[in-house]
């Protein structure tokens, strides 16, 4: 008995004019500023990946006003100032809120700058917005301790060292995944700006 001839295989379907829209990505979710800055001390890896080429300027601009605001009032000159002249005292407080926002832009400016001559591709304002946030992000825990304790305790100066190390960390996460560099050359170029904030804002007299 002869098998069955084969069957013929399945015809292409027939050619139409009308071809489907190509699927568009998912958009990416947006990162509010809270989820931001509470982000970066229980999830600092997720939160810097979904952050990657994102700005922040408003979370920047709002924590270097509320970090300079902090400095400023925790300092004795400024209490002294407030009990003789209210309105020299406020000036006071603005100068010092100016200043700590143009300091930290220098921050921000200077880790991009370095990390673009060590061969780094990421964009201004991604780098420098998120540096400031998690430069004064990691630097408040100290500062709130600061305000109310001698710069020299032993406590004060624990947590100086914990939350540096910890934000040192965070900048190196961030200059490596903003700009594609190695760990090595992401932690020299946020080396200096770190350093220099350790021996005068967190390390130094401030009474």
């Amino acid at each position: 008995m002869s098998a069955p001839p084969p069957s013929p295989p399945p015809q292409p379907p027939p050619p139409t004019l009308v071809q489907p829209a190509p699927r568009k990505p998912a958009p990416r979710r947006r990162l509010w500023w809270h989820q931001l800055i509470f982000g970066l001390w229980y999830r600092p890896v997720e939160v810097l990946d979904e952050a990657r080429d994102r700005s922040a300027w408003s979370a920047a601009v709002m924590l270097s006003l509320l970090s300079g605001g902090i400095g400023v009032l925790s300092v004795d000159a400024f209490h002294t100032q407030w009990a003789v002249d209210h309105a020299a005292a406020l000036k006071l407080l603005g100068l010092g809120e100016a200043g700590v926002l143009a300091a930290s832009l220098v921050l921000g400016s200077v880790a991009h700058a370095i990390a673009r001559t060590l061969g780094g591709i990421g964009r201004f304002a991604p780098t420098a917005s998120l540096f400031i946030v998690l430069f004064w992000v990691t630097d408040l825990p100290r500062m709130a301790i600061a305000a109310w304790l001698p710069t020299d305790a032993t406590f004060v100066q624990a947590a100086t060292w914990t939350t540096w190390g910890f934000g040192y960390v965070l900048a190196v996460l961030l200059i490596r995944g903003q700009h594609h560099l190695s760990t090595g050359k992401s932690a020299a170029a946020v080396s200096v700006q770190m350093l220099a904030a350790l021996a005068l804002l967190r390390l130094g007299p401030v009474r």
